[in-house]
C-alpha cells in the first residue's frame, strides 16, 4: 500500500473540509423559498394556497397573494429569518407613519407571534400592538418557520378591489419586547399592483417615493458633502498653485452648486409627492441654497485685488461659504435621520465627513506651522 504523507494527508482533509462546506451551502440553498416552491407540500397554512400568484419583491421577500371576489386578498410573505421581525404594511401615501402593518416573529423559546400594529408616530411608544385599519377576516393570521424562511399568512378584506397598493417592508434583527416593535434595520416602500390575482404575475413594482429619496440624499451629500467642501479646502490650502487654484476652485464649486440645486428639487419634489412635514429639513435646505446663491453673485460683482472694498469681500465670501458648508453637514445628517436612512447610507456619510475635517484639520496645521517660520502675520481662520 502506498503511503501517504503527511502533507497529502493535510490536503484531503482541507479537501473534505470544502466538500462538507458547499454540501451545507448547497443544504441550505435547497431550502431557500423560490416562486416554484409548492407551499401545500410542507407548508400548514390557514387557507388555501395552490392558487396563489408569486412574486419576488425586495431582498429575500417574496410575496403570494390571491385576490377574491368579495375583495379578501389572501397573502403569504416569506423571507430568509434568523432572528428579530419580519413586517408588511399598508400605506395610504408611502409613508410609514399613518399605516398598518402585519408583523411576525419567532421568540427565543420557539413561539410565534403574529401581530397587527397601528404606526401612528414614529417613537416606539407611537407604534400601538393589535390595533390598525386593516379589517382581517375570521380566517387567523398564522406565521411558520421552515427551514431558513419565515411565512406570514393573513387574509385581508378591502372596501373594494385592489389594485395598485402602496406597501412597506422591513425587518429587523432584534426581536420584540413585550410585543414592542424595536427599531427596523432596513425597509422600502413599493407600489404594488394586487389586481391581477392568481392568473397573472404582475408588473415589477414601483418604488418611485424611494428612488427618489435615494437621489435626493445622493445628489445632497455628492454636492454639499464632497464637492464643495473640496472646492472650499483647494481655496485656502492650494493658493501657491497660482491660477491653477483658482480654476479648479471655480469650476468644482459651480459643479457643486449645479449639482446642490438639483438635490434640492429632488427634494421638494419627494417633499410634494409625500406630503412630508419635516419642515425644518426642506427650510433649512433652501436657506443653505440661498447662500450658495449669493456666493454665486459674489463671484462675478467681485471687486478688483487692488480695491479697498476686496478685503470686506473676502471677508464675506469666506464666512458665508463657511457657514452654508456647516449648516449643510447638519442638515445632511438631519435627512439621514428622518429619511430613515440604512446604516450603510450613515456609515457611508460618516467617514465622508471624517475624511473632510481629517484633511482640513492636518492642512491647516501645516499651513500655520508654515507661517510661524515667516515673518508675517498669521491667516485668520
Amino acid at each position: 500500500m502506498k503511503h501517504i504523507s503527511s502533507m497529502e494527508s493535510a490536503l484531503i482533509c482541507r479537501f473534505g473540509s470544502w466538500v462538507l462546506v458547499f454540501a451545507s451551502i448547497m443544504a441550505v440553498h435547497s431550502q431557500m423559498d423560490s416562486c416554484g416552491a409548492d407551499l401545500g407540500s410542507f407548508l400548514p397554512a390557514p387557507f388555501n394556497t395552490s392558487g396563489l400568484a408569486c412574486k419576488p419583491i425586495w431582498k429575500t421577500f417574496i410575496l403570494r397573494y390571491y385576490q377574491s371576489h368579495d375583495n379578501t386578498v389572501s397573502i403569504v410573505l416569506s423571507s430568509i429569518y434568523t432572528s428579530g421581525w419580519v413586517g408588511i404594511g399598508f400605506s395610504p401615501d408611502g409613508m410609514m407613519v399613518g399605516s398598518s402593518a402585519m408583523v411576525g416573529w419567532i421568540d427565543t423559546s420557539g413561539r410565534s407571534f403574529i401581530k397587527q400594529y397601528d404606526l401612528q408616530g414614529r417613537s416606539s411608544s407611537d407604534v400601538i400592538v393589535d390595533e390598525g385599519k386593516l379589517m382581517l377576516t375570521s380566517v387567523s393570521p398564522k406565521v411558520v418557520l421552515y427551514g431558513v424562511n419565515i411565512y406570514l399568512m393573513f387574509q385581508v378584506r378591502f372596501s373594494k378591489q385592489v389594485e395598485s397598493q402602496e406597501v412597506i417592508l422591513a425587518y429587523a434583527n432584534e426581536s420584540p419586547n413585550h410585543l414592542q416593535l424595536t427599531k427596523h434595520d432596513d425597509k422600502i416602500s413599493v407600489s404594488f399592483d394586487f389586481s391581477s390575482g392568481g392568473s397573472t404575475v404582475p408588473t415589477s413594482p414601483s418604488s418611485y417615493p424611494y428612488q427618489l429619496k435615494r437621489n435626493h440624499g445622493a445628489l445632497a451629500i455628492f454636492s454639499w458633502g464632497i464637492l464643495l467642501p473640496i472646492g472650499a479646502i483647494i481655496a485656502r490650502y492650494f493658493r501657491h498653485k497660482d491660477p491653477l487654484w483658482f480654476y479648479l476652485h471655480v469650476a468644482i464649486q459651480f459643479l457643486g452648486y449645479l449639482v446642490g440645486i438639483a438635490a434640492v428639487l429632488a427634494g421638494i419634489s419627494l417633499y410634494n409627492k409625500l406630503n412630508s412635514d419635516f419642515r425644518s429639513h426642506k427650510s433649512l435646505g433652501i436657506f443653505i441654497l440661498v447662500l450658495a446663491s449669493l456666493q454665486v453673485i459674489a463671484f462675478f460683482v467681485r471687486p478688483d485685488k487692488e480695491s479697498k472694498l476686496r478685503m470686506y469681500w473676502n471677508w464675506y465670501h469666506h464666512w458665508l461659504g463657511r457657514l452654508a458648508l456647516f449648516l449643510a453637514a447638519i442638515n445632511i445628517t438631519l435627512g439621514l435621520k428622518i429619511g430613515d436612512a440604512g446604516s450603510s447610507w450613515k456609515l457611508v456619510y460618516g467617514i465622508i465627513l471624517a475624511i473632510i475635517l481629517s484633511t482640513f484639520s492636518v492642512l491647516e496645521t501645516m499651513l500655520w506651522t508654515n507661517w510661524s517660520k515667516k515673518p508675517v502675520s498669521r491667516p485668520s481662520i
